[in-house]
């Protein structure tokens, strides 16, 4: 119950509104008192006449007149309630999700890397989804069942205390025997959660790749995956369900044997006399009223203990430690980058080793090395996406580490070699990195990229939608894009990682183009894949086991005997299979 307890510690801005539901709650549940009283003075007075005794029908006018207002009223109330209950989950949806969906951003890279994305957005959905459920159905119902129960049982207690303490028997009862199975019982949940998660997390993935799905005829296999995925769920709610049941037929059949001897009770009490007519209807009247409520508890413990499991999945994220960023702001003033005795890891396997280099100020600087040297963790290490193990990375001499994360990347431009786009327009794809951006600007970035020509083609033009991750584009296309991107944002420091996808002459010449419009002037740090970058570099870096093997010009390492030579004979005698293990084509 902790878990559920802080959601409301974390959603305190509606406090408004839960307090609004609770007061309409207590008003609806007080006016439903209001008919088992009454009609106890109803039938008292009744009684009156049968036994010609003489008896007030203006009492019982006013009787029937102040049932029929108590209805009223509570039809107003509950339904006003049912309005604050349902503007509760709305904005109890919106602020658990905006509350998860900022805390993933600040979350480190590291925890993406172990995460799958389909799981993240299916966990998301599944958990809020329970919450506010179960938010919504306390608001609008158990919170009048609590409010009508207590309320009841101090007037049953008021007539006859023996009938109360059978009632309120009841209670412990029906919670221990609750107790006995829940601990199991949340296992299961949390089987059923992982199992649908994952599944979900499939089906997400395989649709964002659906290109790649039909072209190797996988769907058969996708959905193969999901259904054994979903069929273990299924398999898992079984002995859950099985469990839940058998507790449920025990806790009713105990509460079967309580009201019976809460009735047997008042009949025998009743006919000796003990009770009148009236003060009876109203004690079984009551009892009626305590026995819904109870009954519903098996709902209500179900949907709780739902809620309890899916908080806990809410929280197991939320209490992800986040990147720290209360550090102060980049200065750059020429862009020299230093990378001195840097050493990284991943999960203790070893990939960077006192890595010493030197990136100056308005330079190309080209990485170059096999597959799996940390090529690419360099540039994440450049951006803060990961701290170091070991070593000081320095922009202008201030070592990032104390640095904020939002002037780092603030300070620097990406091109990654698959062109990340986003599904929306032409424009706000090319805007990005510069929100705010006027047309005039994004046109001016399109030039100098070489994609206003394709664009201004399009029926709408720079509003035009791209699709997701700009399926509707071609290579040459959204490398372009891309590039427009970095442009526009006009940072000091560009990280380039060259795309390796065949393009056609054209657009291969025209990507070139605008690279090095792009270059010209910023500190640049590229993964390159092909010689001919490599070769216009100012300075190539090749990296060796982790560690800088040799550092120099083209000229220069040229005729070294080292990575870079090799490369250039392994062109000229066309080893094709041998350059790409240098990821160069």
């Amino acid at each position: 119950m902790k878990s559920l307890l802080r959601i409301g510690k974390v959603t305190k801005d509606l406090w408004p509104l839960y307090a609004g539901v609770s007061i309409f709650s207590i008003f609806v549940a007080a006016a439903n008192q209001v008919m088992p009283l009454l009609t106890k003075i109803i039938v008292d007075q009744l009684t009156l006449i049968t036994s010609h005794k003489g008896a007030n029908i203006k009492i019982v006018v006013w009787c029937v007149i102040g049932i029929f207002l108590a209805d009223v009223a509570a039809t107003f109330a509950s339904n006003i309630g049912g309005y604050i209950g349902d503007q509760l989950q709305a904005r109890l949806q919106k602020s658990l999700s905006q509350q998860y969906y900022q805390h993933l951003l600040k979350l480190p890279q590291r925890y993406y890397d172990q995460e799958q994305t389909g799981k993240i957005i299916s966990q998301l959905n599944r958990s809020i989804s329970q919450i506010t459920s179960f938010a919504q159905a306390f608001s609008n119902n158990f919170l009048q069942f609590i409010f009508s129960t207590i309320l009841s049982l101090a007037i049953v207690f008021w007539y006859s205390w023996q009938v109360g303490i059978m009632l309120a028997m009841l209670y412990p009862i029906f919670i221990w025997l609750t107790t006995r199975t829940s601990a199991k019982w949340q296992e299961y949940q949390k089987q059923i959660n992982q199992d649908v998660d994952i599944a979900n997390g499939r089906f997400a993935e395989a649709i964002s790749q659906i290109r790649v799905v039909k072209s190797f005829g996988r769907q058969t296999r996708e959905l193969d995956f999901f259904k054994k995925q979903y069929g273990r769920a299924v398999k898992t709610t079984q002995p859950q369900s099985k469990l839940w049941h058998k507790q449920d037929v025990l806790r009713r059949l105990v509460l079967n044997v309580i009201f019976l001897g809460v009735y047997a009770y008042l009949f025998i009490a009743a006919a000796h006399g003990h009770y009148s007519l009236g003060v009876t209807i109203l004690l079984m009247q009551y009892a009626a009223a305590i026995r819904m409520p109870i009954f519903s508890i098996s709902f209500i413990i179900d949907m709780s203990q739902r809620a309890v499991a899916n908080t806990r999945d809410y929280f197991a994220v939320l209490d992800q430690p986040t990147e720290v960023d209360k550090r102060g702001p980049l200065a750059v003033s020429s862009g020299q980058i230093n990378f001195e005795g840097v050493t990284f890891s991943y999960d203790d396997t070893p990939v960077l080793k006192d890595l010493t280099f030197s990136l100056p100020a308005g330079k190309v600087v080209a990485l170059v090395g096999e597959s799996g040297q940390g090529k690419t963790t360099i540039t994440s290490l450049l951006l803060g996406l990961y701290e170091p193990v070991g070593g000081q990375i320095k922009i202008d001499g201030q070592d990032i580490a104390n640095v904020s994360h939002g002037s780092l990347r603030a300070a620097s431009s990406v091109v990654f070699q698959e062109p990340a786009l986003f599904s929306g327009t032409v424009r706000e794809n090319i805007a990005y990195g510069k929100p705010g951006a006027s047309l005039t600007e994004v046109e001016k970035a399109a030039k100098a990229a070489n994609a206003h020509e394709f664009i201004a083609k399009f029926n709408k033009g720079y509003d035009t939608p791209i699709g997701e991750r700009g399926l509707k584009l071609s290579g040459g296309q959204k490398q372009r894009i891309a590039i427009a991107r970095a442009l526009l944002k006009d940072a000091p420091i560009l990280i380039l990682d060259e795309a390796t996808s065949s393009l056609d002459t054209k657009s291969e010449r025209q990507v070139q183009q605008a690279l090095e419009r792009l270059m010209k002037g910023r500190t640049t740090l590229i993964i390159a894949h092909r010689l001919s970058t490599i070769q216009s570099a100012d300075q190539i870096i090749t990296l060796k086991n982790g560690q800088v093997d040799e550092v120099g010009s083209p000229e220069k390492l040229a005729v070294s005997g080292g990575i870079y030579d090799q490369l250039l004979k392994l062109q000229a005698h066309h080893d094709k299979k041998r350059l790409k293990n240098y990821d160069v084509v």
